[in-house]
């Protein structure tokens, strides 16, 4: 990677803007429900204060449609973050402005600030210069670590960097691009890719770029029963993209073409409705009878999708392979997350609902790697550039 990182910059005695991805859930009393993205960047912070820098934090939290909402102000993640940095976090009334300056210009080395939402104001996601150069002016140097908004080309996270003399990635930020470069670029063989979740159209670019990387494809989740269609494959009422069974073949036929197996489920996990107290049912083969929905993965699917994975030495996840939310459809995911967890190979996961599935059975920290961004994973694995990184300052 060309760009520059953290360590290239001297912080010492600097004022560092910090783009991080504190956008987590809160609970009804407003408080963090899941710190993990706020975890996932005190490596940077630390670092910057280590040093002797002063970070200046800004992130966005939820959709407040271009105006201040009091539930989703910022105080319950500056709470947060100061109890984990053991340190007191000062937070703005607004991102920009003379609140925000006053309290940056009061600062000493070492010290924390953390800007109101940043998408209080319109400008943020229609990356406004005006608003740019007023956040920019809060810092001497820029460092983007909020990889889940990198595919994003908003004030916070491209705008800024036409105003400062340098930007940086961050160790979050690093890591991400490292890995996912890695598994794209020089990934050891076999490399597998497991796609699941709901729909095809989210994944057809990622597909036609994977394929001419991947050795195999394993294919779950709703999106597998357009495919299983396009194989003239019975899917009941199962979910189906009716306007992508030709896309779904012509993908099947261009992986047939390079010798690049597509597996597919030969079995699954089926219910009249979505609902952890329905009956139901294993069919015996591929086929889904009339007025049933497939729901998970079946165990000749699993058994099946385990024997690809055992010869693989890298392998990327996106997507769950049923609906695991509800016990009865969770079967799937939870026998792969497993499997991989203790393959030994390199293993990347991206995607929320994926992510939520390993962390939820605990095997988070046994993945090579987990990513932070759900847009900006799919969008590497499409092999798009992300203007958050290209923005950053070549070495």
């Amino acid at each position: 990677m060309s760009k520059l990182f953290l360590e290239d910059i001297d912080v010492a005695g600097k004022r560092v803007l910090v783009r991080v991805d504190f956008n987590v859930p809160l609970d009804e009393d407003r408080n963090v429900a899941d710190d993990t993205r706020i975890r996932a960047a005190l490596p940077t912070i630390n670092y910057i204060r280590e040093r002797g820098g002063m970070a200046i934090l800004m992130s966005h939290l939820g959709r407040p449609k271009g105006a201040p909402d009091d539930k989703l102000r910022m105080d319950p993640v500056a709470a947060r973050l100061g109890e984990l940095l053991s340190a007191n976090v000062v937070k703005t009334d607004d991102c920009v402005g003379p609140d925000a300056r006053k309290k940056v210009d009061d600062m000493k080395p070492g010290d924390v600030v953390l800007l109101e939402n940043t998408r209080f104001h319109p400008g943020e996601t229609k990356n406004d210069d005006d608003l740019a150069k007023q956040l920019a002016s809060l810092g001497d140097v820029f460092v983007n670590d909020a990889f889940g908004t990198a595919h994003r080309a908003h004030a916070s996270t491209v705008g800024v960097t036409k105003h400062v003399a340098q930007s940086a990635a961050g160790y979050l930020l690093e890591r991400e691009i490292r890995y996912f470069e890695k598994i794209l670029g020089n990934a050891d063989k076999p490399f597998v890719a497991i796609l699941g979740g709901a729909k095809v159209s989210d994944k057809i670019d990622a597909i036609f770029n994977l394929m001419e990387k991947v050795q195999s494809f394993v294919i779950g989740g709703g999106m597998a029963y357009t495919f299983l269609r396009a194989r003239g494959t019975a899917i009941g009422d199962s979910l189906l993209e009716e306007d992508k069974i030709d896309i779904a073949t012509d993908i099947l036929a261009k992986a047939e073409s390079r010798a690049v197996p597509v597996h597919l489920p030969v079995d699954h996990v089926v219910a009249q409705d979505l609902d952890a107290k329905a009956e139901t049912r294993v069919t015996d083969g591929k086929d889904v009878p009339d007025g049933w929905k497939a729901f998970d993965v079946g165990p000749k699917t699993i058994d099946a999708f385990r024997q690809v994975l055992r010869d693989a030495k890298t392998v990327v996840w996106n997507g769950p392979l049923g609906v695991f939310e509800v016990e009865p459809f969770a079967k799937g995911t939870d026998v792969i997350a497993a499997d991989l967890a203790e393959l030994g190979v390199t293993t990347v996961v991206c995607g929320g609902d994926t992510v939520s599935a390993v962390t939820h059975l605990g095997v988070a920290g046994k993945m090579s790697h987990v990513s932070t961004g759900g847009g900006a994973a799919l969008e590497m694995l499409e092999g798009k550039e992300l203007p958050g990184l290209a923005a950053l300052t070549d070495k």
